[in-house]
């Protein structure tokens, strides 16, 4: 049974191994494997992912049928930079393998969008990875233009997509 949640301190540490998790299983059509280990050499520490998840509005989406160390298993997460008045930055969408193609990703990205639209944003904006522009395409998310970041020396592309609320 799963459930979106608002993102607790307790979840920093599975959300950094997810997050590596992720990144490398995605199959090398899309990214290759210096790519990937240029986006997540390691997972990163808790006190970093908790504090990116805590200077922004984040949500995960908890497995309630299988617990870890007495809690729900966090098998995905999103979310949202809020330092904008009129736009929302999408910072991260993460799913983990195992959970993959089972709508986690479109049901944390319309908790995210509702609160968006509650909160007043006009507009929402992503750099999806090859992998998230369909999901966000099929959002109602229009294509702006590739985009590229430098992570440890390396060039990862995506795109830069944007959704008027």
């Amino acid at each position: 049974m799963f459930s979106v949640i608002a993102y607790q301190a307790g979840y920093a540490t599975s959300v950094s191994q997810l997050f590596h998790d992720a990144i490398h299983a995605i199959d090398e059509v899309h990214y290759s494997f210096e790519d990937k280990s240029a986006w997540s050499s390691k997972p990163r520490s808790a006190y970093h992912w908790h504090k990116r998840m805590s200077r922004s509005k984040a949500w995960l989406m908890i497995d309630k049928s299988m617990l870890i160390d007495g809690q729900p298993k966090c098998c995905g997460f999103i979310n949202i930079e809020t330092g904008f008045y009129t736009q929302g930055y999408i910072d991260s969408l993460y799913v983990h393998p195992a959970y993959q193609g089972k709508g986690i990703a479109k049901a944390l990205y319309q908790t995210l969008e509702q609160w968006g639209v509650e909160q007043g944003y006009r507009e929402l904006m992503v750099d999806a990875s090859s992998l998230s522009k369909a999901m966000f395409l099929s959002q109602g998310f229009k294509l702006c233009h590739r985009s590229y970041q430098e992570k440890r020396g390396r060039v990862i592309m995506g795109y830069l997509m944007k959704k008027q609320l």
